[in-house]
């Protein structure tokens, strides 16, 4: 007997690679569901594996992304501490020689 594979060792486990399903006789006619191409599941699965290999790529473009925004509100918010650092020393300046214009003019 050539047996090439069965129900639990199957030869290849590639589903284009296996034989069709044929209808049993034992069973009568009408009853049984007709055949039908698995083009659409295998499709489905090729898809879906593409899709599964494609996550790390898209949670690294969304990681970058995050961190691109990170990056920008930080140098937003030291740019505006930078500022305001800037308009505290100019305020002083100014009173410094606002004080020293008064002393000129009271001398």
């Amino acid at each position: 007997m050539n047996v090439l594979g069965t129900i639990d060792r199957p030869v290849t486990h590639d589903p284009k690679k296996q034989a069709p399903m044929k209808p049993s006789t034992s069973e009568p006619t009408g009853f049984a569901t007709p055949d039908f191409t698995t083009t659409g599941a295998i499709d489905s699965r090729q898809n879906r594996t593409r899709e599964m290999q494609l996550i790390p790529e898209a949670l690294a473009r969304a990681h970058m992304h995050d961190r691109l925004h990170d990056a920008d509100r930080e140098r937003r918010a030291l740019r505006l501490a930078t500022a305001r650092r800037m308009q505290r020393r100019a305020e002083r300046a100014s009173l410094r020689a606002r004080r020293a214009l008064a002393m000129a003019v009271m001398q």
